[in-house]
Parts: structure tokens; C-alpha cells; sequence
């Protein structure tokens, strides 16, 4: 991927804001990995002004998909800058998860997979992830990367997130929107 000539220029001015305490989404499997998103918001929590922990499994009681990703905008990721996937052994399994990801695209925000420690690669030798989440990340629209072990390494890699995001024409997000949980 080649990169427009004002990368460089772009990324400072993110350096300049370096010290921004960022509002994040945070897209989880509820179910199995609750003690991952529940560390990281002890961990992270300090250094960002925001961490939701608002599970669409009925927190919207709805199977229409426009309601529901209209919901999911507008009260989970609107007001945010960045989505951070929290990705474990079946996240690429969850509709929700999905759905989340689709709204962060549509609203053009900047998005973040990372690899929960402990999970382990597909039968091919790679990691599962949200295929939406995937088609960002083959763009260089999105980020994927290995738990962070410091919150200077989450905010560098939060960060270099936000920098791949000012590429919009980059964003991939055709896909028919998952409608059950495999």
C-alpha cells in the first residue's frame, strides 16, 4: 500500500495531540471474553475518558437491521473516536460484534483489533477476526495488533490507529450485515 505524501504532515499534527485523552468504544464477546474487557478497562481506564461496556445481546430489542444499527450509532458509538475489538477465539463469530464494526465504519471512525493473549491461530497458521474488521485491516484502513503490556503501548497503538483512519477512501465496509451468530 502506498501511502499519500502528506502521511507525514498528518501524523504530527496526531503527535501534537498525543496527550488527548480519547473516547473509545470497546466491541467484545460477552460471553467469553468478559475478564479480558473487564482487565483492560482496569488496566487502560485511567488514561481514557471513556470505556463502554454495553452489550447489544437485549440491550436492543429489535431484529430489524437498520433500527438496530441506527441504535447502535447513535448510542454506543456516536461521540466516540476510535473502536477498539477486543479479539478472542469466537469474536469473529458474533452478529453484534459485526454490527458494531459496520456502525464505526459508517461513521468514519477509526478502528482497532487487538489479539487477546492465550488465543490461538486458525487451522490455516491465522488469527480469526470479524471478516469486516479484516477487509479494513487488508485496506490499511484499520489496526491489528497483540495486547498492549503498558498504556503508553495502547496509546502508541491507538494512536497510529487514528493516523490510518484520516485515509476514508481506504474504509471497506460492503458486506451484508451478519444476521445470526455462527
Amino acid at each position: 500500500m502506498t501511502l499519500p505524501p502528506d502521511w507525514q504532515q498528518r501524523s504530527d499534527v496526531f503527535q501534537n495531540n498525543f496527550s488527548v485523552k480519547r473516547k473509545v468504544f470497546v466491541s467484545y464477546h460477552h460471553e467469553l471474553d468478559q475478564f479480558w474487557f473487564d482487565l483492560f478497562t482496569k488496566i487502560f481506564s485511567d488514561d481514557y475518558e471513556v470505556f463502554q461496556d454495553q452489550s447489544l445481546d437485549g440491550a436492543v430489542d429489535s431484529e430489524d437491521l437498520e433500527y438496530v444499527n441506527r441504535a447502535v450509532r447513535e448510542d454506543h458509538i456516536k461521540g466516540t473516536s476510535i473502536t477498539i475489538v477486543l479479539c478472542g477465539a469466537e469474536t469473529w463469530k458474533r452478529k453484534f460484534i459485526d454490527w458494531e464494526i459496520a456502525s464505526t465504519l459508517h461513521l468514519e471512525h477509526a478502528l482497532l483489533g487487538l489479539l487477546l493473549p492465550g488465543t490461538l491461530p486458525g487451522s490455516a497458521g491465522k488469527y480469526l477476526v470479524p471478516d469486516r474488521l479484516h477487509d479494513n485491516i487488508q485496506t490499511g484502513y484499520a489496526s491489528f495488533e497483540r495486547w498492549p503490556d503498558t498504556p503508553q503501548q495502547l496509546k502508541t497503538k491507538i494512536e497510529s490507529a487514528l493516523n490510518k483512519s484520516l485515509y476514508k477512501f481506504l474504509i471497506r465496509n460492503e458486506r451484508f450485515k451478519m444476521t445470526r451468530n455462527l
